[in-house]
């Protein structure tokens, strides 16, 4: 993606952080015509002592879902990671000879595909997102019965994405410090996602965070 140096992250643990509080992911192949197909698909990330190297992300896609075959036949792949969002007004800045952005954090990573069709290993993944999404549902899956798990697993392909590079830019006005504070305190008085711009602004040292018991 275009990363210009002032957002171009290199802190492993943020891109880590992102990929896990915004795990619905975007997942980029080639398809037979050599254009790009995209699925949209929830993931679990597992990282060992936060080494790149070590990271693996699970997923999987319904079995009529053309995007399996092509990792068979092209292993290598993007997925993309899309964190909060928002608009940014020029009024956060001392002068008016400005224009308007838009604000966001996103990871991209290029990763090798493995695919994962036992029925027990489909099963072990499939525990995975269930713990990572409703622990409590792992119960409701165990007594539904022999015959109806098999039959659900046999209708998806598992995928294990071992990352083997990765982008991370997080674009919040870094090289523009005359509008942090008061894009700060917009975005802190916004919507959901601006409220989480706002927080990591905070966490790379942008703005001050809220004292405790602080309305933000």
């Amino acid at each position: 993606m275009y990363l210009p140096a002032q957002f171009d992250v290199r802190d492993r643990a943020l891109a880590l952080e992102l990929m896990r509080e915004h795990s619905f992911a975007s997942l980029v192949t080639v398809d037979d015509d050599g254009l790009p197909f995209v699925s949209h698909l929830p993931t679990v990330v597992q990282a060992r002592d936060g080494a790149q190297a070590d990271w693996v992300v699970w997923c999987h896609c319904a079995r009529a879902n053309a995007q399996w075959r092509h990792l068979e036949a092209r292993p290598r792949a993007r997925l993309i990671y899309l964190g909060p969002h928002a608009y940014m007004s020029p009024s956060v800045y001392p002068d008016l000879a400005r224009v308007p952005t838009w604000n966001y954090l996103a990871v991209h990573c290029v990763v090798e595909a493995r695919l994962v069709d036992s029925p027990r290993d489909k099963d072990v993944l499939l525990k995975r997102l269930i713990a990572r999404n409703e622990p409590a549902y792992a119960r409701q899956w165990r007594e539904l019965g022999e015959e109806f798990q098999q039959k659900m697993l046999a209708g998806i392909v598992g995928m294990e994405l071992r990352v083997i590079d990765l982008q991370c830019k997080i674009k919040l006005n870094q090289h523009r410090p005359e509008s942090h504070a008061a894009l700060h305190g917009v975005y802190a008085a916004g919507s959901p996602d601006e409220q989480a711009l706002a927080r990591w602004m905070e966490r790379l040292g942008m703005a001050a965070a809220p004292a405790e018991g602080e309305a933000q």
